[in-house]
């Protein structure tokens, strides 16, 4: 074989291994952002479940394992930093996406370059 076979041979290689790398990354960030949308619907529902409900009314919060009495306001102000870090974590891992396609976009554009200039 020659050398612009091992070279090619090489590239092909390593653009197959971050292909695979890359779409499992694909793939975890696309479940990390469905499964905060849901917790974030989760929340707003809860919100407005509870906008509902007298002042008056007991209410209770989660943490960890315990349920603890709390005053409605603290509720629905946890409840809105819940959406607002759901919403944060969302735009990065979209960010973080995007970054991810374009880099295998390029990976492949210098394999095909590499290709056309062998020729």
């Amino acid at each position: 074989m020659s050398k612009v076979d091992l070279e090619l041979k090489k590239a092909f290689a390593e653009l197959q291994m971050k292909a695979v790398e890359t779409s499992q990354k694909l793939k975890l960030a696309d479940l990390q952002i469905e499964q905060l949308k849901k917790n974030k619907k989760r929340s707003i529902l809860t919100d407005q479940e509870i906008s509902t409900l007298d002042p008056s009314c007991k209410m209770y919060d989660t943490i960890g394992r315990m349920f603890m009495l709390s005053p409605k306001d603290q509720i629905i102000s946890d409840l809105k930093k819940e959406q607002d870090a759901a919403e944060e974590k969302i735009k990065g891992l979209e960010n973080s996406k995007a970054f991810l396609e374009r880099s295998m976009k390029d990976a492949e554009n210098n394999l095909r370059e590499m290709v056309q200039q062998r020729k």
